[in-house]
């Protein structure tokens, strides 16, 4: 019977939870006191394991729930960790920029203007119609453009480079129309139809230099854009990390040196008659801050495809990039964008696939945006 007491007051010092024991009184025989004996110790086992059983439930418990405050602060501190870095790119960024020979301008000069987004409206020296166009529909002019970068955090600039000849009667023609209208981004990029890759890459490392916002935006010169929407959508994928947002498709891979899209470098994409890796088509495509940031340091070693929407997908091609196939941003032109507006369905871009872009802008671009245009006063209002 003392053996019996030790054995429970071990058992009840060493199981914090507190288990409780009975006892039976002694029968007088030996048979009875070894039974009784077996029994007892069955009885303390179970009881012991039970308790063992609800101390590590507990255990586990506690330890998830340091795991998970673990998580968390792992999370904030890799999120602070990744702002500081960013911060840093693009204070690199500005310093090369001025290393590299970049004409410091009044923007360059100041720390960087904080935005919201920064859309890039891809054009080339031949296209002053087409500018004309586009700010005659859905880019605002002179007060107002300033007061849609100050307002609402939505900075639209005109994206060119120069000529191969320095100070040529192009250039003055850039700068001539840049003094007038005030809205072009100048790039130190030598124009080219075949120079598109660099181009994108100079243009993201420029302008991260410049503003510090959360998105940034390439579109070509002959799609029509409701700006309006373009931000509503934005916002939706704000607080995601690395995101890459466009309409997504993967396209042939042409060998033939015939076509005009022919990939000088097709034999990297495997045999014969195999398709590109998922990016998004070239008409108009937005990054975050943190892929704009990554492209601005690694300009030099990013390798350049003959596609200029191929050459920005394949830059994330093993990253964790946030893929998001936004089929908004790239409507047909009416009736399609119309249909769909008066469905409740506003587009954030409208063009024609035939010619990747507006067929023949200039003169239709003002009915589409008659005709698929969110409204002036959609963009003022209180999205962001």
């Amino acid at each position: 019977m003392k053996y019996l007491f030790v054995v429970a007051l071990w058992n009840l010092l060493m199981n914090p939870c507190r288990c409780f024991y009975s006892f039976w009184t002694a029968p007088n025989t030996n048979n009875h006191i070894m039974s009784q004996h077996r029994r007892q110790d069955q009885e303390l086992q179970l009881v012991s394991e039970d308790c063992n059983t609800k101390r590590k439930h507990g255990e586990h418990k506690d330890i998830m729930g340091e795991v998970t405050r673990t998580h968390e602060a792992i999370q904030l501190l890799d999120k602070s960790i990744s702002t500081l870095q960013m911060e840093l790119a693009a204070k690199r960024s500005t310093l090369e920029l001025v290393r590299s020979g970049v004409p410091v301008t009044s923007e360059t000069s100041q720390s960087r203007k904080k935005a919201f987004v920064v859309v890039g409206v891809n054009t080339a020296f031949s296209s002053r119609k087409r500018r004309d166009s586009v700010r005659d529909t859905w880019m605002p002019q002179g007060e107002k453009l300033l007061q849609l970068e100050e307002q609402k955090g939505i900075v639209i600039r005109f994206t060119i480079g120069h000529s191969a000849t320095s100070n040529s009667i192009l250039d003055k023609a850039i700068d001539a129309e840049d003094a007038q209208h005030h809205d072009f981004l100048r790039l130190d990029h030598v124009e080219g139809y075949h120079e598109l890759s660099a181009k994108t890459k100079i243009f993201f490392s420029t302008a991260v230099g410049i503003w510090d916002a959360d998105f940034f935006v390439k579109v070509d010169d002959d799609v029509h854009v409701n700006l309006g929407m373009l931000a509503t959508t934005l916002a939706r994928h704000k607080a995601k990390p690395r995101t890459y947002i466009g309409c997504m498709k993967s396209g042939p891979v042409l060998a033939d040196k015939n076509l005009k899209y022919h990939e000088p470098e097709a034999w990297k994409f495997g045999e014969d008659g195999n398709k590109y890796f998922r990016h998004a088509t070239g008409q108009i495509y937005a990054i975050s801050k943190d892929l704009a940031t990554y492209i601005s340091i690694n300009q030099p070693i990013l390798h350049k495809y003959a596609n200029e929407d191929v050459s920005l997908g394949s830059w994330f091609i093993g990253l964790e990039v946030n893929h998001i196939d936004e089929r908004n941003m790239c409507c047909g032109t009416p009736p399609d964008c119309e249909w769909k507006g008066q469905a409740g369905n506003i587009c954030v871009a409208s063009f024609d696939w035939s010619c990747s872009g507006i067929c023949k802008s200039v003169e239709r671009l003002k009915d589409v945006h008659a005709r698929c245009g969110e409204g002036d006063s959609s963009v003022w209002s209180d999205l962001i």
